[in-house]
């Protein structure tokens, strides 16, 4: 969440750089500014209550010493009207720190001050790319097309298993997911530094608040149900990436400083409720309820962050380069940016097949946003305790990468050929129908 102190001093810069996301956030500065206000006037006044009661305590005594009962007595009924008054006042101040919180947890982040200022996906601006787009002698088929003919992905049966948006892989299918997955977190680990973990699939409703899924997103999140107990419904949620798990490893926790940088890469599934929109982007793979993941953390001392997201930026395009996929990098605009973040770059690679780009991953510096939320710090060498930044990425994500390798690889005869660094983990350098 937003720093309150930042708030309070800066309100009109505040508005400005929410202003700049184009949403109409920067209208709720006002509503918190005065929920804080009748927080700290319930406070000051409970401050000079507690006070003129531990000076009344001092008089009752001395007038106790000096045999004055009667006035001991009166002091006595008017310090028990002080502490039912302190007492409604200390329910006001949770009533309101309970109201500036909830406003505060539903502004965004502040965009940095490099982001470019936009509306949508057409004003981001285009960083770098990397490759050549490939060409064929022929008309490359999409993916859902090569999908069937191979017996990659059984798209009917994955729909009665689960429903529409879900996948069921097959044959060579599931094992190139796999191989993807553990290419992957073998890069990272052995090349990258980061530390593999293996998170939970479920998180609470504090991770998922942690990292700003909640409460915005909770339309699109799957709640978990406990069995027949209604009650238990919305503790623990789908992962919709393992960023809300790791990024909350060390929730209310104080580091010692020499701990950062802290690196972790971890593999889940992800579960979104979102609908598709309707047309081509439905069918096939390409927006799908789950999919999988290969996911980069990182916490840092806040003066090192930006460099991190470069950083992290290019651990996930040595992935394309790796597979030897066409890709650009964009600049994530101001109207287009993930709520929890103040920067974010996306990978999109080139689907021949789909004669477009694909985002395949987001790497973004939320700075101190996420940590606040969590209440994660770390003590810096002068002693104070400080919130650390946290940066999260895609190391890859997938089944978008998995249409775009297909696409990229088809050969005329109807196999695809597959990247060198995949061919240890699969045994072959081609998919091929299994059965003829």
């Amino acid at each position: 969440m937003l720093d309150i102190k930042l708030i309070r001093e800066r309100p009109d810069w505040v508005r400005q750089r929410l202003a700049s996301r184009g949403a109409g956030e920067e209208e709720r500065v006002a509503d918190v500014l005065k929920a804080d206000e009748n927080r700290r006037k319930a406070i000051a006044e409970v401050e000079q209550l507690k006070a003129a009661r531990n000076q009344a305590a001092r008089d009752i005594g001395a007038l106790m010493g000096q045999k004055k009962t009667a006035e001991a007595e009166a002091r006595k009924a008017e310090t028990r009207a002080m502490g039912d008054r302190i007492a409604q006042l200390d329910a006001l101040v949770k009533e309101a720190d309970a109201a500036r919180d909830a406003l505060l947890l539903r502004l965004p982040n502040l965009p940095h001050e490099t982001v470019a200022a936009g509306t949508g996906p057409a004003d981001n601006p285009v960083v770098r790319a990397w490759g050549a787009k490939p060409e064929f002698g022929f008309k490359p088929k999409a993916h859902d097309a090569l999908c069937e003919e191979l017996e990659l992905v059984d798209f009917k049966r994955g729909a009665k298993l689960a429903g529409s948006g879900f996948l069921l892989y097959t044959h060579w299918g599931a094992k190139l997911e796999r191989a993807l997955i553990q290419f992957m977190l073998d890069l990272h680990t052995r090349e990258h530094g980061f530390v593999e973990v293996s998170p939970p699939y479920l998180a609470s409703r504090d991770c998922m608040l942690g990292v700003g899924q909640l409460p915005k997103f909770e339309d699109q999140a799957y709640a978990v149900q406990e069995g027949l107990d209604a009650a238990t419904r919305g503790r623990l949620y789908l992962v919709p990436t393992a960023e809300a798990p790791v990024a909350n490893i060390h929730r209310d926790e104080i580091l010692p400083e020499n701990r950062l940088p802290l690196r972790y890469c971890a593999y889940s599934p992800c579960f979104r409720a979102e609908a598709g929109a309707a047309g081509v982007g439905t069918r096939g793979m390409i927006r799908v309820h789950q999919f999988d993941k290969v996911e980069m953390i990182e916490i840092v001392k806040p003066e090192d962050s930006y460099a991190a997201l470069e950083r992290m930026v290019g651990c996930a395009e040595r992935v394309l380069q790796l597979l030897e996929l066409h890709y650009r990098v964009v600049l994530l605009c101001t109207g287009d940016m993930g709520f929890a973040s103040a920067k974010t770059y996306d990978l999109e690679v080139w689907a021949p097949g789909q004669g477009s780009y694909l985002e395949v991953s987001s790497c973004s510096n939320c700075e101190d946003f996420q940590a606040r939320r969590m209440n994660l710090r770390y003590r810096a060498g002068a002693g104070d305790n400080r919130f650390p930044h946290i940066l999260n990425g895609s190391g890859t994500a997938l089944a978008r990468l998995f249409v775009a390798l297909l696409e990229t690889g088809q050969q005329a005869d109807g196999s695809v050929i597959l990247p060198e660094p995949l061919r240890p983990y699969l045994g072959t350098n081609r998919l091929t129908r299994p059965h003829p």
